[in-house]
């Protein structure tokens, strides 16, 4: 499965539309981490917990997306993007979402 946030693939065609894919995860973070971070904030610096659950979060929502466009038999996803928000005190969402296509074979 090809991934791309472009509109298109360099090199391919694409022979159809599929619709819009998703996939998407809510990760909560933790008592133990944010004392932490929290440690980490007051003198600066990265976030490195943070940065990893964010990580990890865009990864699993990556692969929800792609499962989703192979159920279509999508051969690529193009315009990819991601969106987070917030859905409670210490919960973020993670959303991926683009185009599901059909590559014209050659």
């Amino acid at each position: 499965m090809i991934i791309s946030n472009r509109e298109n693939i360099v090199g391919k065609e694409i022979k159809k539309e599929l619709g819009l894919v998703r996939g998407n995860t809510i990760r909560a973070r933790n008592v133990a981490r944010d004392i932490t971070q929290a440690l980490r904030n007051l003198v600066g610096g990265e976030l490195k917990a943070y940065t990893e659950l964010m990580a990890e979060a865009r990864e699993e929502a990556i692969d929800r997306m792609e499962k989703e466009a192979e159920k279509l038999g999508a051969d690529a996803i193009v315009n990819v993007r991601f969106m987070t928000s917030m859905v409670a005190s210490g919960g973020a969402e993670i959303l991926a979402y683009g185009t599901a296509v059909e590559l014209q074979k050659k």
